[in-house]
């Protein structure tokens, strides 16, 4: 079931409980109704800077299907309207009708629907359904399907009769200009969702939080890799401050288009501290290169770092690169004198500052190639 911050449950009842008062003027997010979820922690499966997209759906009659993946807050420009109607920055479809006069509103059964591929397969934790400014135009109700299949199908192939979807969440009610979250159980390892609303109506943001499981036969086929990006399967872990961006975005794929596509943390005023950030490796690893990159961090990257690493949850902390001065948007590269084999990574930043990407070159171990191998077929089909 949905649920707010005070988890509360909103089942049925009154077709318009959920609604939201409409716009009233002034800041548009004042009364938006947010939510404290667990599972946001983790990566979103869906982020665009994994490769998510939003392959198809049966209407977008009002606004386009690919909002959804969009990374920024939803927009609202109360005077911005276009030839059909008002244009929301969301997935928003047509009012429905029933079959005719006698029977004006739509099968219980009917609902639009739309086809996500997740940037990085994987276990899904929870999902948030946002309906930022939709505030009387939500679904009533909204479900959840996955399904799991390999390589880069088109819709048709994905809408085929052979293809089995599971139900992650049922219908469910949801509440408008609220962020609606819902927790996934269970250990399969997916690859598309489908999202219905019932009937019909407008959701702003689509978030998929989860685990990423990469194949084990592709990492084996790269060879050398970087043994913590997000799409390798590298995970956050914790970080000493997540003040201005998430630490997740220094394990991101690609490169950093911006101040905020990276780590900053604040000012850092107790002498003698520093900050810090955790990562665990897919499985274990051997790490042969380091590159670190401070781009758009101009006069706020970190102004020196040091990496340390540790094999297994109760490893010793050894030295993987000494403490060493970064230049402001630089890309830094470091080659080892010898492979640190890890599971775990820590990177120190003296005394604050910003770091955008961190790359860890090499391969997983013979026990770490295993150990994946049996997460992946124990999360498959």
């Amino acid at each position: 079931m949905p649920s707010d911050e005070n988890q509360t449950e909103y089942g049925p009842g009154d077709p318009h409980a959920n609604d939201a008062a409409p716009y009233g003027g002034g800041d548009p997010y004042a009364d938006y109704r947010a939510g404290d979820f667990p599972f946001t922690g983790l990566v979103d499966l869906a982020d665009r800077r994994l490769g998510a997209g939003v392959i198809a759906a049966n209407d977008e009659f009002f606004a386009e299907r690919e909002n959804l993946l969009i990374r920024e807050p939803a927009v609202f420009d109360p005077e911005r309207f276009g030839h059909k109607g008002k244009i929301m920055d969301g997935w928003e479809t047509r009012r429905r009708r029933g079959a005719d006069a006698e029977h004006p509103f739509p099968a219980p059964e009917d609902h639009d629907w739309a086809i996500v591929r997740l940037g990085a397969p994987g276990i899904i934790r929870g999902i948030v359904v946002d309906t930022a400014h939709f505030r009387g135009n939500y679904p009533q109700r909204v479900s959840v399907q996955a399904t799991a299949v390999e390589g880069a199908p088109g819709p048709g192939e994905l809408l085929a009769d052979d293809v089995k979807w599971e139900e992650l969440v049922p219908p469910t009610p949801v509440r408008g200009h609220a962020a609606n979250g819902f927790e996934v159980t269970g250990g399969r390892r997916w690859t598309h969702l489908r999202v219905c609303q019932h009937p019909d109506g407008g959701i702003a943001r689509l978030r998929v939080h989860g685990e990423v499981v990469p194949d084990p036969a592709w990492l084996a086929a790269l060879g050398t890799i970087d043994l913590i990006s997000i799409l390798n399967g590298g995970t956050y872990e914790d970080a000493s401050d997540r003040f201005y961006s998430s630490p997740a975005q220094i394990i991101l794929p690609g490169t950093s288009r911006k101040m905020d596509d990276g780590w900053e943390n604040r000012r850092r005023r107790v002498r003698d501290t520093n900050d810090w950030v955790r990562f665990r490796l897919p499985a274990q690893g051997a790490v042969r290169a380091v590159e670190i990159d401070t781009a758009y961090l101009k006069g706020n990257a970190a102004g020196w770092i040091g990496l340390q690493g540790r094999d297994g949850e109760t490893g010793e902390w050894f030295e993987i690169l000494p403490r060493t001065r970064l230049q402001p948007d630089t890309l830094h590269r470091f080659v080892l004198d010898a492979e640190a084999v890890v599971t775990h990574v820590r990177l120190d930043a003296y005394p604050d500052g910003g770091v955008a990407r961190m790359r860890l070159h090499g391969s997983l171990t013979e026990a770490g190639a295993a150990e994946l191998a049996r997460r992946h077929q124990e999360s498959g089909a």
